[in-house]
């Protein structure tokens, strides 16, 4: 098994931005995570292997 085989077992994914490991232990699909290494918002859009993208800006709901 090749080391990015055993992480992905593990739950265990790069950032996209800065390729700092992140954990993906008890994490579920949706939830933001902030980066330990570039303080990036990420958004888990997959678990089982872990997958991170980063997550979309929140706009202001003016009442429109």
């Amino acid at each position: 098994m090749t080391p990015q085989e055993r992480a992905a077992a593990v739950g265990v994914d790069e950032c996209p931005l800065c390729a700092a490991k992140i954990d993906g232990g008890g994490r579920e699909v949706g939830e933001v995570v902030t980066c330990k290494g570039c303080d990036a918002e990420l958004e888990v859009v997959g678990v089982s292997p872990l997958r991170l993208t980063e997550a979309p800006e929140v706009e202001e709901d003016w009442g429109e």
